[in-house]
């Protein structure tokens, strides 16, 4: 009681020390970001989607998510989905010496750094040690070492072009998830503006070409008209100039020029008095 037992306490038993607040495993967290599906915590298995955040989902949990959100009580903290134009599916590098994960029995070493895929330029292993990152544009799966290594406008996978902006990183830090979210919201801006504009673009030409119909229409109708008027007056009025007298006429005899009263013969005949006219002999 009076430690006369020879007990010495300790500097701890006699001052009380404020408690260091809890720390996370470091090795769980990665196991849960890299491993594990974002929405239902379930380990990720084939086909494995991200979003604009650099986050992990597996298809069919996005799908279920996506259909009904009140199933899910983190609902709130995946809002920017709002459907599957929001994901993109990741086209990954299997690791061949890959085993799959035994059960805990103390009995064997186990290898939490092991992880399913790779990197297919260096090799390193995805398992979050590592930074890796995502091409939006085609969706393959590269470490950053081997972005910065080769740095090129070609996915060094399919080969297919892409810009610095396509490149997500993958559970990246807050400070790169707030970038992200930033991107994000500009690309969206600017994709509504250019649907606006298209959009524009196609009502103006439709309205162009509805009054260009309705011009080629009136054209049409005053053109119909004009002929039904030429038809009914008997055919469009003649400005050719009018012919020559037949007497004038070289090409007509002077038989027939004598039948006509505009003939000289005609013209020189001697009428008879208004007295002694007969009918018979005049």
């Amino acid at each position: 009681m009076g430690c006369d037992g020879g007990t010495i306490p300790k500097r701890d038993e006699l001052v009380r020390t404020k408690k260091k607040p809890e720390q996370k495993d470091k090795t769980a967290d990665l196991d849960a970001k890299w491993k594990h599906c974002a929405i239902t915590q379930e380990p990720l298995r084939e086909p494995i989607m991200a979003c604009e955040l650099g986050k992990l989902y597996n298809k069919e949990a996005v799908l279920e998510f996506l259909i009904d959100r009140s199933k899910f009580e983190c609902a709130s903290s995946f809002e920017h989905l709002k459907g599957l134009k929001d994901l993109k599916e990741l086209k990954l590098t299997e690791n061949k010496g890959y085993g799959r994960p035994k059960s805990e029995k103390g009995d064997s070493y186990i290898d939490t750094q092991d992880a399913k895929y790779i990197c297919p330029v260096v090799g390193i292993t995805m398992n979050g040690k590592h930074g890796f990152s995502y091409i939006w544009s085609c969706g393959c799966v590269l470490s950053d070492r081997a972005l910065k290594e080769v740095k090129s406008d070609i996915c060094h996978k399919c080969g297919s072009k892409f810009s610095q902006d396509d490149v997500i990183t993958l559970n990246g830090p807050e400070e790169e998830v707030e970038r992200l979210r930033q991107r994000m919201r500009t690309r969206k801006e600017q994709a509504k503006l250019a649907k606006k504009a298209k959009k524009h673009k196609v009502e103006t030409s439709e309205s162009e070409t509805k009054t260009s119909d309705v011009k080629k229409a009136k054209t049409e109708k005053v053109a119909t008209k004009t002929s039904s008027k030429e038809g009914a007056s008997g055919g469009p009025k003649d400005k050719t100039p009018n012919p020559l007298s037949i007497q004038k006429d070289p090409k007509t005899s002077a038989t027939y020029k004598s039948l006509f009263t505009s003939s000289n013969k005609a013209k020189n005949q001697q009428s008879a008095h208004w007295v002694t006219y007969n009918p018979f002999y005049n």
